[in-house]
């Protein structure tokens, strides 16, 4: 728990060391003993499930490492978000520092596990298909390790310095970068895909939303309880270590609970579509299509995929000869590329794909049925076959009826190939919470401390984190990521604005600095990583 603060306690900030007990770090180390333990079993579990087969020893070193690193990204994401969460409960003296740390945790934890998984594709939506299709080759290897590490170089960078810092944009610019990069690198003529810039563009305007929807409806909700609300005691800073009157304080430690399960289900899923990526590409058997669908969903599932087939097929080109299926797979991987998702060929190329999906599916019984042979040409297909259906330009050509059973299938190609393990959730809650164990209390001084000029109130503190709260818990609803960092640092700033404490502008540009540079910053990395690591894989 060491860290570089002074043993000496600064006027008005509360004891970083308060609530420390031997107890607490056996409790919290013996539940990372145990998920450790339970991590490998599963992964065990699930590759002798797999028809029993093994990982050579080469993908078995690799996925070790790549698992390590991914983790490692969750461990340094917990510098930076998860300490925001503590930060007003700390500074309000509502729970004593490691208290409140492993609570957060704790929280964030059954965010984590109940998370649905549709912020960690919107991520992995963003990397070039080609390499998501071959994750398991070199190119797929140094996407992974370059767009990881770059993020991980510049969290460390901005957490040294005790920047609150976006870890969503982080990696949002490693991508972007390795996307480019591997755009650059392609032989002439051979199309591929960099970056798809609708994504991003849609990402982005979630992370742009973020400081500003913090900043204006915090204030906004500051004034709003000062006219509500007239107990002047939760105006009031903390005196000295005493806490906050009872209703204030479980007023407080209810806003921390909700902003920490919302952050573990929004920015706890940032690198579980990462982990998933490793894993197909280390043991597709077991990991590339999801055989935990149970066999009753089969039917179901065989009949979506005719209907669109058939949907398909009435709009290719009458009497055109449908193409065989690597054909199939070659126009639809290009049409994604040229994000030019439309056309008669291209609808006979989907309709060739979606026959290729249910054939298999009705051959073998199941997803979980497939042979490991065939693993790898029907996740092709399956993804090929949702990434082109959510991204296809086909305007009035389907009706009513045809766009809503493409959208059935689409779901069901989802839950087949875009799912998370309940290991890889416990996995990266408790790298989340050891990154905040280690190191929350850079991010929790600069946020308590350094944005406005006074100290802290009860009421600014609430106001700041129901606002992220409640913004945090949309996005995932939505599937979209957003910065917990952003909203809840520019929540405190706008209380501080609109209660007239003033703001340290000082500190408020060193934030604004690392948000605009984070992007550029991130997207070099990665990009210089890339082009080196294709030159050792």
């Amino acid at each position: 728990m060491s860290d570089t603060t002074a043993d000496a306690i600064p006027t008005g900030r509360p004891d970083m060391r308060g609530g420390e007990h031997p107890a607490f770090r056996m409790f919290f180390l013996g539940i990372v003993f145990i998920a450790l333990g339970f991590v490998g079993y599963s992964v065990l579990s699930d590759l002798h499930a797999a028809d029993g087969q093994g990982v050579a020893i080469g993908a078995f070193v690799l996925l070790g490492l790549a698992l390590l690193i991914a983790l490692g990204f969750e461990f340094v994401n917990g510098f930076h978000d998860t300490a925001n969460a503590v930060a007003t409960v700390i500074y309000t003296n509502s729970l004593p520092p490691l208290v409140a740390v492993v609570w957060s945790g704790m929280w964030n934890l059954l965010g984590v596990l109940v998370s649905s998984g549709a912020v960690a594709y919107s991520i992995v939506s963003l990397l070039p298909v080609e390499l998501i299709l071959q994750v398991g080759s070199g190119a797929g290897h140094a996407m992974i390790f370059a767009l990881l590490l770059a993020a991980i170089i510049w969290n460390l960078a901005t957490w040294a310095m005790g920047i609150p810092n976006s870890s969503s944009h982080a990696l949002i610019g490693s991508i972007m970068g390795v996307g480019i990069a591997n755009q650059l690198m392609a032989p002439h003529g051979i199309a591929t895909q960099g970056v798809d810039w609708v994504q991003v563009t849609k990402v982005f305007k979630s992370l742009l939303f973020s400081p500003i929807c913090g900043f204006a409806l915090s204030a906004a909700l500051l004034i709003l309880m000062k006219v509500v609300i007239r107990n002047r005691k939760l105006y009031e800073a903390p005196k000295g270590d005493q806490p906050p009157p009872w209703w204030i304080r479980g007023l407080l430690i209810g806003t921390c609970t909700g902003v920490s399960f919302f952050h573990g289900g929004n920015d706890g899923q940032k690198g579980m579509g990462l982990i998933m990526l490793i894993l197909i590409g280390a043991a597709p058997t077991a990991y590339a299509l999801n055989r935990a669908m149970p066999d009753s969903m089969t039917p179901g599932f065989v009949q979506s995929a005719d209907y669109a087939a058939e949907a398909f097929r009435a709009h290719a080109a009458p009497g055109s000869s449908a193409p065989d299926i690597e054909e199939a797979r070659h126009i639809v991987s290009d049409a994604l590329s040229s994000r030019n998702v439309t056309g008669p060929q291209v609808w006979s190329a989907l309709a060739v794909l979606s026959d290729s999906v249910s054939n298999a599916v009705k051959s073998y019984g199941s997803l979980r049925s497939m042979p490991s042979a065939s693993v790898s040409n029907v996740r092709t297909d399956m993804y090929l076959t949702s990434d082109a259906i959510r991204t296809m330009k086909g305007g009035d050509t389907f009706t009513t009826d045809e766009n809503g059973r493409l959208k059935k299938f689409m779901a069901a190609l989802n839950e087949g190939t875009r799912f998370i393990p309940i290991w890889v959730k416990i996995a990266v809650a408790v790298a989340l919470g050891l990154g905040t164990m280690v190191g929350w209390k850079r991010i929790v001084i600069t946020v308590g401390e350094k944005i406005g000029k006074t100290h802290l109130t009860y009421a600014q503190g609430a106001a700041a984190e129901i606002v992220a709260m409640g913004t945090i818990g949309l996005a995932e609803g939505y599937g979209m990521p957003v910065s917990t960092t952003h909203i809840l640092s520019g929540g405190v700033a706008g209380t501080m604005a609109a209660n007239g404490s003033g703001l340290q502008w000082s500190t408020l540009r060193t934030m604004a600095l690392a948000w605009v540079i984070t992007l550029p910053a991130a997207m070099m990395i990665s990009g210089v990583l890339y082009i080196l690591l294709r030159q050792v894989f």
